[in-house]
């Protein structure tokens, strides 16, 4: 069943204990929401019209209304896709590491996860900030997605601290400043010209702050 503009992009509370597990799509309504992100990353999320993303995706525009009530009901079911997909990978690099320590290493190993694929998240996040700023709809799922990962982010920090290796300050201080340095090292690669050959050396920037942080 296509999902309206009146339905709730909330995610169920359940979602956050097990990764934000979202809700099985539709075949075609997600190949047109995978289109809108390549879309979005490449245009920004201000230029996309329905007609790049039925071009993207090798449709009609006219089937577009049948999936989406509106151009921002499409933008806002892609990013909740999209920041579903990230979540569950973090949770899923934190369940598979076993030290407080490892899990961070995990963790910025799949934040960082390459080159293309980071760019063109960070890209379309920072449209999605500036729409979340002003749009009630776009603020609820941007909060839901900083809860989730700065509860992570908590975990890991409260894991370290039982096993006498972090430092004993509050985790969702931690949590914030984790989340602060990840965007803030993210935004500086971002606008590197070779942005491909200083991925690596960003990602491991990244973890050596993240770790001092904790454990200085």
């Amino acid at each position: 069943m296509a999902m309206s503009g009146r339905e709730s992009t909330q995610l169920e509370p359940e979602s956050r204990t097990i990764g934000l597990q979202s809700e099985a799509l539709p075949e075609k309504q997600e190949r047109l929401i995978r289109a809108a992100y390549k879309v979005m990353g490449e245009k920004g999320m201000n230029r996309l019209s329905l007609q790049d993303v039925a071009d993207e995706a090798g449709v009609s525009k006219a089937i577009l209304p049948y999936y989406f009530a509106s151009k921002e009901n499409l933008m806002l079911l892609t990013m909740r896709w999209v920041l579903a997909r990230v979540a569950r990978r973090i949770r899923e690099a934190i369940s598979g590491a076993g030290t407080a320590e490892e899990k961070v290493v995990r963790m910025l190993d799949a934040i960082f996860y390459n080159p293309e694929h980071n760019r063109r998240f960070y890209l379309t996040f920072y449209d999605f900030i500036g729409q979340a700023a002003r749009s009630d709809a776009f603020s609820e799922l941007g909060e839901t997605f900083h809860e989730i990962c700065n509860g992570l982010y908590a975990e890991v920090v409260v894991l370290g601290q039982e096993e006498g290796v972090f430092l004993q300050i509050d985790p969702k201080e931690a949590a914030t400043v984790i989340r602060s340095l990840v965007d803030g090292v993210s935004t500086q690669w971002l606008l590197e010209r070779d942005w491909k050959a200083t991925h690596a050396r960003y990602r491991e920037v990244c973890k050596r702050s993240v770790l001092t942080y904790l454990s200085a």
